[in-house]
């Protein structure tokens, strides 16, 4: 079986870790009195949810593509990336107000508790990020990793906050690095949130430069012009190209195009190819070059009036 076809498996068997586990920070928050543990426990349901999204996508991604969706089921994906930052959004901003007012109003805190629960949780998203980065490193996965990643930080944050209470009392510690692992974990969100608007939005891929794609390819011989290039992603991974070709002579087309989808699969990657080509006439590659159809009319116009002389 190819590894992303069971990719959708890593995202549940993570997701029964996380859920379990944040039961239990849960419980074990609300006995001991600690922000830290109940964000955390806060984090890991909203990353069992997001898990849960992530892996029907992932599931979704399989399957093939039909009369009513000609691409296939790929877009799903980054749909999931989006619900997912969106929420650990909301959740982390929750955490930062709780933080805030835990300040204004200290509680005491049992670090003993705290930390032997923390570090429980410590190893069950450790595990949970092991299962999901063997699964394709998609914009869906990654984002199930940023929740797992938040997951781990948080742990850490609650077992620091334990030991530092439970060694000298100091209770403050516990929102104090809820706000700096909210702040860290909102920043990974905002970048996340904005990769996939952009897919959403079928914006260039941001390691793709169009003119240098349009240039590569007018290198090639028989090629005059290209022109009317877009570029987008479907989703992770997958870029589709579409562009108008201006060749000298449509005998020529074959072996320029075996060319062209050579270069734009060796050198930028992109695979789903559609190119139309068009028979350059005079008319037509003055159109593309402004700059040479003046200076030849420039040319023309000198021409005439020296033979009028």
């Amino acid at each position: 079986m190819p590894r992303s076809s069971s990719n959708y498996k890593f995202f549940f068997f993570a997701l029964s870790i996380i859920l379990g586990f944040a039961i239990i920070e849960l419980i074990g928050g609300w006995f001991a009195h600690s922000l830290a543990l109940l964000g955390d426990a806060g984090h890991m349901g909203s990353d069992a949810l997001a898990l849960g999204i992530a892996g029907f996508a992932s599931w979704m991604t399989q399957k093939p593509a039909s009369s009513k969706h000609s691409y296939g089921y790929g877009r799903a994906e980054i749909i999931a990336a989006c619900l997912s930052s969106l929420m650990m959004i909301v959740i982390t901003i929750w955490i930062v107000v709780e933080a805030i007012e835990r300040l204004k109003n200290p509680a005491p805190v049992q670090g003993g508790w705290v930390m032997a629960i923390a570090f429980l949780g410590l190893c069950a998203n450790i595990l949970a990020g092991w299962l999901l980065s063997r699964g394709q490193r998609t914009l869906n996965a990654k984002a199930a990793l940023l929740h797992i990643m938040s997951d781990v930080l948080g742990s850490l944050a609650a077992l620091v906050a334990g030991a530092v209470i439970y060694l000298s009392g100091w209770s403050p510690i516990d929102p104090i690095l809820s706000l700096f692992i909210s702040v860290l974990i909102l920043i990974s969100s905002v970048n996340l949130l904005r990769e996939t608007i952009a897919v959403l939005m079928e914006s260039v891929p941001k390691n793709i430069d169009v003119s240098q794609v349009a240039t590569k390819l007018s290198t090639i011989e028989h090629v005059h012009a290209i022109h009317d290039i877009h570029t987008w992603s479907l989703s992770s991974g997958l870029v589709l190209l579409t562009a108008h070709v201006n060749i000298d002579h449509m005998n020529h087309w074959n072996i320029c195009f075996q060319k062209m989808t050579q270069i734009l699969r060796d050198d930028f990657h992109i695979e789903h190819v559609t190119l139309q080509p068009e028979v350059a006439s005079e008319t037509t590659l003055c159109q593309t070059d402004s700059l040479l159809c003046a200076h030849k009319l420039a040319n023309d116009q000198d021409d005439h009036h020296g033979h009028h002389h």
